[in-house]
């Protein structure tokens, strides 16, 4: 005799695998939807110099972060951590807004958006997943309030920003990525002459 609860639960799997997939592709699918956006992109001398001052603080945010941060060993309610759950993913997210400005096409803005809301999503659920499946009630404390979270970190809401750890986060793979990300819509609109129309007003 089947059991009925076995068609959801089997969704219930495959969503799962899905989220995961997402998750691990996520840098991968970065580099297509990046080459995508960067045949999109019609920057100006205006839209590179606000959209990259954006970028900038989005890898701010993540930097703060990184550096507060032991990955995959412990949960922390120091530095960024203590406000917000995912610090790394709003540094990301507010990344990829700024490079929307810096594209200033509409298609480009709908694919980056695309990218962040389903990259990020599963990202940050199949975080979670393993997050309580590592640290268990810890983490559900983390999650429950600030105050929680307070009481959780004792004297560790009071560690400093460390640049070794974001390093040790190997967090210079997003600052790599930004600086490319300037110098190929840099290159674009100096090809397409955007500097020399603003040269000229």
């Amino acid at each position: 005799m089947s059991d009925v609860r076995d068609p959801p639960r089997r969704r219930e799997s495959g969503r799962h695998v899905v989220i995961h997939a997402l998750a691990r592709l996520r840098v991968t699918l970065g580099f297509v939807f990046g080459a995508l956006v960067l045949a999109l992109a019609q920057p100006t001398a205006r839209s590179l110099a606000i959209g990259f001052g954006i970028v900038a603080i989005g890898e701010g945010i993540r930097i703060w972060a990184a550096g507060h941060l032991n990955k995959s060993r412990e949960v922390t309610t120091s530095g960024p951590y203590r406000w917000v759950a995912h610090p790394l993913y709003v540094g990301s997210a507010v990344m990829g807004i700024g490079l929307a400005v810096a594209c200033a096409n509409l298609t480009a803005t709908t694919v980056i958006v695309a990218y962040l809301v389903t990259t990020l999503t599963a990202a940050v659920k199949s975080e979670e997943t393993y997050l309580r499946r590592t640290f268990g009630e810890q983490y559900e404390l983390y999650r429950e309030s600030q105050r929680a979270r307070r009481q959780l970190s004792g004297g560790r809401s009071s560690r400093r920003f460390s640049l070794a750890q974001a390093r040790a986060n190997r967090e210079y793979r997003a600052v790599a990525g930004f600086l490319v990300a300037i110098l190929l819509l840099a290159l674009k609109a100096a090809y397409n002459g955007a500097f020399r129309v603003a040269a000229g007003r």
